[in-house]
């Protein structure tokens, strides 16, 4: 499996000796500790715990999200990102994986009648009941319009059951590159070893968008639910957005106490997608969300990349890097060169820069890359 880490396999002593550059001892170490690592999905640029945005445009809005990814569903470019590849409990986030993984393989005209532990499912629930059965499109919607934790665990007994539904969604994360994203619950709810990231939340719902079904339950504002003795009543979709932002498509929010806010979205303005994922925010995240995608639809198409979501297994396609790196100096961080600006924080000890561009480290870099992979296909 891929790990998290610096994405290259570099010359350290190059790098070290060059540019005149004095070099502490913990610089030199870094360095050496990152030169072996694993090649990041995505690009090396998403390496980082800090903020990576493209130069010559102003950063995004302030966000108190602790991870956010903003990217455009069209291309797959990734516009900027904070922290994307870091690993945080998922909440309700995670019922996108249960939904793309589950739309292809069941009849949404099937009936099913829940089991009384569905039905008993803590957490926000739809409020199925074991005296009637649902079509599997009805509880598709519940799942991801009202976040039912009931429906979760319904629909992963119409798959088999859930060690065989957990099962089929940790496969559907392997098969996309999620690699961050370890499911031990089909709805979300806190588990320990459950994890995701803004990177592939994003990378999740890009997917499941692609699914006619998946878009037309996420995008639904309200709809009839079933209710016993042949009546129904209705359900509304918690995605504030839908009523709120212009050109809005939906997808999923959640929350826990420990998991805390969590949200992926996606929104079509003039032919163009973005979609938008944050991780651990602390409170209301849907004015934070709004600026972040108005954000990505004022740079899109006239920026460079600081990553790609990536096609399920394939090589990813930002071009080669080079990395050169200087000791931090105090107050604001200076633009980085070649169309590329990091934060501080994405080495700790450093300021990067990553130069887009070719070279011995560029090079190096691609052969760590399939070194990498065929590492990954043998475990």
């Amino acid at each position: 499996m891929v790990t998290r880490g610096l994405a290259l396999v570099v010359a350290t002593t190059a790098l070290i000796g060059g540019a005149g550059v004095q070099w502490s001892l913990a610089d030199q170490q870094l360095v050496q500790k990152h030169a072996d690592r694993q090649t990041v999905i995505g690009g090396p640029l998403l390496a980082g715990r800090g903020l990576v945005v493209p130069a010559g445009v102003k950063a995004p809005p302030k966000t108190a999200a602790k991870a956010y990814v903003i990217a455009d569903a069209d291309t797959g470019q990734v516009l900027a990102a904070k922290d994307p590849h870091g690993r945080y409990l998922p909440a309700s986030t995670l019922k996108t994986l249960t939904a793309l993984t589950l739309i292809p393989k069941l009849d949404k005209n099937r009936r099913i009648r829940p089991s009384q532990n569905a039905c008993n499912t803590e957490g926000s629930a739809v409020g199925l009941t074991p005296k009637i059965t649902y079509r599997i499109e009805d509880l598709f919607r519940a799942l991801l319009m009202v976040s039912g934790n009931d429906a979760a665990v319904a629909l992963a007994e119409a798959n088999g059951g859930l060690p065989a539904t957990l099962s089929d969604m940790n496969a559907e994360a392997q098969r996309l590159q999620a690699f961050d994203t370890v499911a031990k619950t089909p709805n979300g709810l806190d588990k320990k070893g459950q994890s995701s990231s803004a990177y592939d939340l994003a990378l999740i719902a890009r997917a499941g968008l692609a699914l006619p079904d998946f878009r037309s339950y996420v995008s639904t504002k309200t709809a009839k639910f079933p209710a016993p003795k042949g009546k129904s009543y209705e359900i509304g979709n918690h995605n504030k957005l839908l009523w709120r932002y212009d050109g809005m498509i939906g997808v999923k929010n959640g929350w826990t106490t420990k998991a805390l806010g969590s949200f992926v979205g996606a929104a079509s303005r003039n032919g163009h997608t973005i979609i938008v994922s944050i991780m651990r925010y602390d409170g209301s995240f849907w004015d934070d969300v709004t600026k972040l995608m108005d954000w990505g639809f004022d740079v899109r198409g006239n920026v460079t990349p600081v990553g790609e979501l990536v096609s399920p297994g394939a090589a990813p396609t930002v071009q080669p890097t080079t990395l050169t790196l200087a000791p931090i100096t105090p107050g604001p961080s200076a633009p980085a060169a070649a169309g590329i600006q990091t934060d501080a924080s994405t080495a700790p000890g450093l300021a990067a820069t990553l130069v887009l561009g070719t070279g011995l480290a560029g090079g190096l870099a691609w052969i760590g890359y399939g070194l990498s992979r065929r590492r990954r296909r043998k475990l």
